[in-house]
């Protein structure tokens, strides 16, 4: 059976291409051209020529995916082949790299890189790509940006706690507040820990309830509150003087940060809800999967037809584990794989977490899986529980059902 393969070395600018035929053998020479419209369709010639020439029953395309520059091209190659029998591969970097370690001096350049994405190709035990499919694919945008942002606000936030550390030491612990409530920033912008032990309890009291709209929560007044600040701030370290205006104007542009991903969070939330209510799901019938969690997981499942079984969409998701055996030996204690798709199994995981606090059924058996080991408890109880929550989220997309108790199940 006559088949090309074709290897694509994909940079923002520039795609490189090898041609190789089923024994191995390059079919032409190297192909380079530009990563636009035009450069697009002139690979598309050089396939379908080739094609013809050597007669091939099947086409096999891959290239890696890096960052998005794939995108275009693979849709281009796509809808421009679709009168060829066809196969589009994008593969993981880590999948190309592992294999070019078999070839033990073959050196760093594009071309070399677009042949061993061929040679892969043709050493086959690799699964095809389906076509994107638009209605997720909406979704899988504007999910990952939310992912991305949360992870921008949590570094901003440490960086803010140890700025907060530095200008005032106790206040993590004895602060009556949480640290990044509005009324929190703003005192930490406008005085100092000596400012704050000589002001007047009334007075601070008073800032206290304007900066919080008068929702600082609980029973306790505003002024018992300036009471406790004030304590803390005479037993708090003094900062150097020479650091004290460098920490100021960096703890105030990191709550900028704070407040401005804050802003943008609720902005993606809101998008993420309303393109969710687009698609057919069932999984924020789960207690505690909320639309963003849901949509994450949806987003990144894509359609569930194409999965044979909920094993293959658990090894998409990274929550399987290794074995490690060697003669008699095997161990008990093994890892998990952390391959294939992180953003599906930080969903997963995350809704774990959600899910275990408002069903029975999940915080017994994270309970259960928590007292097993006595290291590593909430890390491993968590994952186990992810992986048993990928079981139901797989069922009710399969089947369209809504969840239903223990009893229901």
């Amino acid at each position: 059976m006559n088949a090309l393969y074709t290897g694509v070395d994909v940079s923002k600018r520039e795609l490189v291409c090898q041609f190789m035929d089923q024994h191995g053998d390059t079919v032409r020479p190297v192909l380079a051209v530009e990563n636009n419209h035009r450069g697009g369709t002139e690979l598309v010639n050089t396939i379908k020529s080739l094609s013809q020439r050597l007669n091939t029953s099947v086409v096999h395309v891959g290239m890696e995916a890096t960052s998005m520059y794939w995108y275009h091209a693979d849709q281009l190659l796509r809808e421009q082949l679709s009168d060829l029998e066809t196969r589009f591969y994008v593969l993981n970097p880590a999948v190309i790299n592992g294999f070019k370690r078999s070839y033990t001096t073959m050196p760093k350049t594009d071309a070399v890189d677009a042949w061993v994405i061929a040679d892969r190709l043709r050493f086959g035990r690799v699964e095809p790509s389906p076509a994107p499919d638009m209605e997720y694919e909406v979704l899988k945008r504007i999910t990952r940006f939310r992912f991305q942002l949360g992870g921008t606000l949590r570094r901003e936030k440490q960086r803010a706690l140890d700025l907060v550390f530095l200008k005032f030491t106790n206040y993590h612990d004895e602060a009556p507040f949480g640290i990044f409530s509005k009324a929190s920033m703003a005192l930490l912008e406008h005085f100092s820990p000596g400012e704050i032990a000589e002001t007047d309890v009334i007075e601070l009291a008073t800032f206290l309830a304007r900066h919080s709209n008068n929702r600082l929560g609980g029973d306790r007044t505003p002024e018992d509150l300036a009471t406790d600040l004030r304590r803390a701030a005479r037993n708090s370290y003094r900062l150097h003087p020479e650091m004290e205006d460098a920490v100021d104007v960096t703890l105030a542009m990191t709550f900028d940060n704070i407040r401005f991903a804050q802003r943008q969070l609720k902005k993606a939330d809101a998008v993420i809800e309303r393109q969710l209510a687009a698609i057919p799901q069932t999984l924020t019938t789960i207690p505690g999967m909320g639309p963003v969690l849901g949509a994450g997981i949806v987003a990144e499942v894509g359609d569930i037809r194409k999965y044979h079984g909920q094993a293959a969409l658990a090894k998409v998701a990274g929550l399987t584990w290794t074995r490690y055996q060697s003669g008699p030996f095997d161990a008990q204690e093994t890892s998990l794989t952390r391959s294939g798709n992180k953003y599906l199994r930080y969903y997963l995981i995350e809704a774990a977490n959600k899910v275990r606090m408002h069903t029975p059924e999940y915080r017994r058996y994270y309970q259960k899986k928590f007292a097993e080991v006595p290291k590593h408890q909430h890390k491993r109880a968590l994952v186990l529980t992810a992986r048993k929550l990928l079981r139901l989220v797989f069922a009710l997309l399969s089947n369209g059902q809504i969840y239903r108790h223990e009893g229901g199940r």
